[in-house]
C-alpha cells in the first residue's frame, strides 16, 4: 500500500498543470509567441481553453480536437482571419508537420496584434515520435 501511494504522489508530482505551462518565448519584430512541447500541448487540451489550429499544407493529417485548418501562407488574409477569435488575447496554438510553417503563422499574428500565440515546436513529427497519434 505505501509503495502505490509513493507512486501515486511521486506520478502526480510529475505532470504539470496548465498554469504551470510557460513554453519559451521567441522574440520577433513585433512582440512575442510561445514554443510548447508535445507534451505542454497535452496538458493544455485537456483544459481546451485554446484555439488549435493546423497550417500545414498541403493537409498531412491533424491532432485530435484540432479546431480550424488554416494554410500558414494565407492566415493574414480577411477571411481566414475572421474564422479567429475576434480578441486578439484569445490563446490560439499553431502546428503543422514540423514546426517551421507554424512559426511563419505565429509571427504573422503577432504582426497582427495578437498577444496570446503558442507554436508546437517540431510540430507532428515531434508529437508522433512522443508515441501521440495523428488523425489522418
Amino acid at each position: 500500500f505505501l509503495i502505490s501511494l509513493f507512486l501515486l504522489v511521486t506520478l502526480t508530482a510529475c505532470q504539470s498543470s496548465v498554469e504551470e505551462i510557460t513554453g519559451k518565448e521567441v522574440t520577433t519584430a513585433d512582440g512575442s509567441y510561445k514554443n510548447i512541447t508535445p507534451a505542454d500541448l497535452d496538458t493544455m487540451l485537456k483544459n481546451k481553453d485554446l484555439i488549435l489550429v493546423n497550417v500545414h499544407i498541403p493537409f498531412a493529417g491533424n491532432l485530435a480536437d484540432t479546431d480550424l485548418s488554416i494554410p500558414y501562407d494565407q492566415i493574414s488574409a480577411p477571411e481566414n482571419l475572421a474564422q479567429l477569435p475576434a480578441d486578439k488575447n484569445a490563446k490560439i496554438v499553431l502546428y503543422c508537420r514540423s514546426g517551421r510553417m507554424s512559426e511563419i503563422a505565429a509571427t504573422d499574428l503577432v504582426s497582427l496584434g495578437y498577444t496570446n500565440i503558442w507554436n508546437l515546436e517540431g510540430g507532428m513529427v515531434a508529437w508522433e515520435q512522443t508515441g501521440r497519434a495523428i488523425e489522418k
